[in-house]
Parts: structure tokens; C-alpha cells; sequence
């Protein structure tokens, strides 16, 4: 059996700590997309970790993690990653694997990032500057280099010198960068990738035997993906997105897979609404209350360390993410941050022009929607050693029960805390 879990909002839901926890019942884990750009944190009897390359599925000596074609690699910051995981005693060696057709993050790949963001100036896209918007565009206009080819010398050195000179014309054509202390040398890139080609070799390989050997077996496999539904290439808040689809039915063309075997998609999301990045947050709080569920849920991002903007529940946003990964059941996470607020307000719907609606809208409509709330009585108490549903306050019931019916997605798991245990199953 399949199971994918994926994020429902804007990226930073809870998913590495779900992956986690389904891990200890899977056989293999995959990244089917992103890179090195966000992280999953994962808090367990092994420690904390915040995995950016890595599957999270890596903590279980036992569990196969494969980092699949539709991904993209910094061969830099993934070894940097596997040399950080096994001084914490994590078994590498022997179970994660790189799809040899997965593209390569180049070292001009972030210098574009930034030299678009200085471009952009105040209309920034929130990058993280780590190359991805660059990579992906590489890769569909036919100039990225795969994994695979770290495996063969020569091919490597013959499209590496078509794939420099194209980046170093745009740097010199679109950012007028003239001088050449500016522009990549094509020997000094492949020596790097010779050098890091080396530490790789050991996990790059053809994945799709892998695969078909381990759906004919009837294994469980899981699937994940980086940031949300709506930092969704095709179908987010576009252009403030990132640049590959997080969507669950991706899975089938990165991995590659069957879409009949994806029989259950896990959709997380957080109690209250986060947003790391540009782009408009209906929902968005300032002031002392952001600030104070900002400190308690202890919301920095995982790459950057950015402080997340802080929002109150988004059913609008957060229906449509459920119907866009097409999720099977829900997960809510950090519920426990919530105790002690007197009340609690979702929004249910966006007036714009006037009208209220409970579609999530495109872009250009969606900078005009203006959020329409339902007030609920909130709890005083601490639920963090709570493990049974019944058990919580009555008004922590009313709020997920109402997240439910306005979702229209049965809610199975719930988060009250960052660790493995902190978890109640209805």
C-alpha cells in the first residue's frame, strides 16, 4: 500500500513529524519533490532533527528512503546533511537512495536567485535563495544536469559546458552583469561536481526497479512532499509559489507510481494558519496575539529561520488544499499552542468585491478577499499529556469538530505537542 502525507496550507504544517510517525510502519519512504529549501523537523528518542534533503523516514534503521526524479539535489548540502546525521548515530550508509534522474543544484543556481530577487526588488517572491526557482527552470528548458550523469565523466563535461554557457548569457544579457568575475568556469564546476560526484555514488541509482520490486512485494511505502497545496506550481498562490508541484498526485509522475496504488492521502495542517514567504495571507495577525502563539509554537522556519506570519485558521484555504491533494483524512498539529486563548476565530469565508465566497480564488482575486469569521469559546487548559480525544477540553472538541465540518475531511490524527508521543488517534 501507498500512503502520501502532504501539507494542506502554505508549507510548514507538521509534516516531517507525521512522516515520522508512519514511518515506524513503512518499508520505504520517498521525497517525491523540492529541495534543500525547506525542512522537515522531526523530534523523536534520537533527538531533533531538521531533514532538508533527506526523507524522513531516515530515523528507522529499517526503512528504505529514496530521493525520487522529480527532486532536486545540492550535492554540497545533501553530503553536509548525510556527514551531520550519522555523527548523531543515524544509519546512512545503507538506506536512502538518489534517483539517477534527479536534477542537480548548480553553484550558479542560488547566484541567480539572487540576482532575480535584487531584480524584483520590492515585488520578491520570498525566496530562500537556494537556487530552486533557477534549477526547475533549468530543468524544463532542457539544461539541467541529472544525477546520473555524476556517473559518466564525459557526457557530464560536454553538457556542463552547453548548460554553463547558457547561465553565463543570462547573466550578462537579462542582469547586465558584464564583468566576468560574474560568470561561472565551466572546469572549476566540473572539478566540484567530480569532487561531490565521489560522495555520491554510493546512493545514486536507477529507482524504478527498486519501485516495481516493492509494489509487486505489496510493501508499505510512503510518500512525502516539501511545503503545501498552496505553494503548488499549478494550482497555488501563484507566482508566490515554489517551482514544483507538492501536490500528492505528483507522486505518480516523479516516483514514478500507478495512481491506483496511492489508497490513502494524509493532509496536515496546523490549528492555526502559518506562512513563511511573500505572497497574500488572508487570515494574518499582528500585534501581541501573533507574537505570542509565534513564541509558543516556537514558528521560525526550518531553512531560513525566518519568523512565520502568524493567522488565524483558514477553512477557505485549508478546504481547498484538502481538495486539491484530494486527502483521504486530516491531520491537525499544535493544537496545544492554543491553550490559554479566551477565544478563537476561523474564517469561513472571503468577501471580495461584496460577495462572500467559499472558493478559493485566483491570485488576482485573492489579493482583494478580506476574511469572514466564526467566533469559539477557547480552553484554559494544558492538553500536551493528553492522549485520548474525549479527554480534551470541550471547546478544543468544538473547534476541531468544526475545522471537520467546514473541511469536509474526517480528522484522524491530532498534534498537542512537538514529540512523537504528543499525538491523539480518534
Amino acid at each position: 500500500m501507498i500512503k502520501a502525507v502532504v501539507g494542506l496550507n502554505w508549507g510548514d504544517e507538521g509534516k516531517g513529524r507525521m512522516v515520522d510517525y508512519f514511518a515506524a510502519q513503512a518499508d520505504c519512504v520517498i521525497r517525491y519533490q523540492g529541495g534543500d529549501n525547506a525542512g522537515h523537523t522531526v523530534v523523536n528518542a534520537r533527538g531533533k532533527f531538521a531533514f532538508h534533503n533527506v526523507p524522513s523516514g531516515i530515523c528507522y534503521d529499517n526503512v528504505l528512503n529514496i530521493i525520487a526524479s522529480g527532486s532536486v539535489i545540492n550535492p554540497e548540502s545533501f553530503c553536509k546533511e548525510i556527514t551531520d546525521l550519522k555523527a548523531h548515530g543515524l544509519n546512512i550508509d545503507k538506506n536512502i537512495l538518489i534517483s539517477d534522474r534527479a536534477i542537480l543544484i548548480l553553484p550558479f543556481h542560488p547566484l541567480l536567485d539572487r540576482l532575480e530577487d535584487r531584480r524584483l526588488k520590492d515585488k520578491r517572491y520570498g525566496s530562500t535563495m537556494s537556487g530552486i526557482a533557477p534549477v526547475y527552470g533549468d530543468k524544463y528548458l532542457k539544461k539541467g544536469i541529472q544525477v546520473g550523469e555524476l556517473l559518466h565523466p564525459k557526457y557530464l563535461k560536454e553538457h556542463l559546458t552547453e548548460v554553463v554557457e547558457y547561465n553565463n548569457l543570462r547573466i550578462q544579457k537579462i542582469y547586465g552583469e558584464q564583468s566576468t568575475e560574474w560568470y561561472m568556469n565551466i572546469e572549476e564546476i566540473y572539478q566540484w561536481l567530480l569532487t561531490y560526484g565521489e560522495k555520491l555514488k554510493p546512493f545514486i541509482t536507477d529507482i524504478q526497479p527498486i519501485i516495481h520490486k516493492l509494489i509487486t512485494e505489496d510493501k508499505n511505502i510512503l510518500v512525502e512532499a516539501q511545503l503545501g497545496a498552496l505553494r503548488d506550481i499549478n494550482h497555488g498562490i501563484y507566482p508566490y509559489t515554489t517551482s514544483s508541484s507538492t501536490l500528492s498526485g505528483y507522486a505518480c509522475a516523479s516516483i514514478p507510481i500507478n495512481p491506483r496504488y496511492l489508497k490513502e492521502i494524509i493532509g496536515i495542517t496546523k490549528a492555526y494558519s502559518t506562512c513563511v514567504g511573500e505572497g497574500a495571507f488572508i487570515t494574518e495577525l499582528h500585534g501581541p496575539l501573533a507574537d505570542q502563539i509565534r513564541t509558543v509554537g516556537k514558528e521560525f522556519g526550518a531553512k531560513t529561520g525566518r519568523p512565520r506570519r502568524i493567522g488565524y485558521f483558514d477553512a477557505v484555504a485549508t478546504r481547498y488544499g484538502c481538495q486539491l491533494q484530494n486527502a483521504t483524512l486530516m491531520t491537525v498539529s499544535c493544537l496545544d499552542v492554543l491553550s490559554g486563548l479566551k477565544e478563537l476565530k476561523i474564517c469561513t469565508h472571503y468577501e471580495i468585491d461584496g460577495q462572500l465566497t467559499t472558493t478559493f480564488p485566483l491570485y488576482a482575486k485573492l489579493i482583494k478577499a478580506r476574511p469572514v469569521y466564526e467566533t469559539l469559546l477557547g480552553w484554559e487548559e494544558d492538553i500536551t499529556r493528553i492522549r485520548k480525544y474525549a479527554d480534551l477540553p470541550v471547546n478544543a472538541r468544538k473547534y476541531i469538530e468544526k475545522i471537520e465540518e467546514l473541511c469536509s475531511v474526517s480528522i484522524k490524527f491530532i498534534s498537542v505537542g512537538p514529540a512523537r508521543e504528543n499525538l491523539i488517534v480518534r
